[in-house]
């Protein structure tokens, strides 16, 4: 009987540590992911360095300068080949004109593996667009007037541009939600949309050098004119629609490493 009973205690024992163990060796195999956001005008690098300048030009031909570009990304999600998903906690506010925030490691660490999508949210979807407990981004003018229905901006992209009269104007290409608030009841079109990295495998600490190339949002698949198109497009319905469908062509993954 004491045999008995001192086999069960040994037998527990390293059931017990066999069980630490196998939760150690799964602690150690979490790794931290970091997101690096850079920006091109096409093949030319863009920093906050360039802006005050009039020096690009878009697809319509007009000359134009950037003197703001801020933008939100949410919900990273990794998907499992077995369509298992993890999003990640947070969102983060890109800050090029303050050279802020170009740099995100959300939380939590990711179990390695590999993952056949890996994607994020550019601006909010609707569940988080509708909960306007982020003081971070209420304190930075985000949040979008009721009359537009509401919720945060997207992106706040802006400048000054050489009008057909040689005269530089000022330009303001703002995403929301796009919302016709001409009709009653208001009628609503989802633009925030995901950006889809691919596939990719996870054995370490890693990190994802994404790029927008800022042009894109002026020429495809919708060629911009800035002088029918500069200022009060929040509430242009069809222009939402429009800037929603540039965006899709605007991000690339340009490298993965650890």
């Amino acid at each position: 009987m004491k045999n008995t009973i001192l086999f069960l205690l040994i037998l527990s024992s390293f059931t017990l540590i066999t069980s630490c163990n196998e939760n150690n060796e799964y602690e150690s195999s979490q790794f931290n992911l970091t997101f690096n956001f850079s920006h091109s005008w096409d093949e030319k690098t863009v920093t906050n360095t360039d802006f005050n300048t009039i020096q690009f030009t878009n697809a319509h031909g007009e000359s134009l300068s950037i003197t703001k570009l801020r933008y939100l990304i949410s919900r990273i999600t990794f998907e499992k080949p077995n369509g298992e998903t993890l999003t990640l906690d947070g969102y983060n506010l890109v800050d090029v004109t303050n050279n802020s925030n170009t740099s995100f490691t959300p939380i939590p660490k990711i179990p390695e593996g590999t993952y056949s999508k890996v994607s994020f949210i550019f601006g909010f979807n609707n569940e988080d667009n509708y909960d306007l407990n982020y003081p971070d981004l209420n304190s930075v003018s985000w949040n979008v007037p009721e009359m537009l229905g509401g919720g945060y901006h997207y992106m706040q992209l802006e400048g000054k541009f050489i009008d057909n009269s040689s005269t530089e104007t000022s330009y303001a290409y703002h995403t929301i939600r796009a919302v016709n608030n001409r009709v009653t009841p208001q009628v609503f079109k989802d633009t925030f949309f995901e950006v889809d990295l691919g596939e990719v495998t996870i054995l370490n600490d890693t990190t994802f050098h994404i790029n927008m190339n800022i042009s894109k949002w002026f020429d495809t698949p919708n060629i911009w004119n800035l002088n029918d198109l500069n200022n009060m497009l929040m509430p242009n319905f069809d222009a939402q629609i429009d800037m929603f469908e540039n965006g899709q062509n605007v991000f690339s993954l340009k490298s993965i490493k650890p």
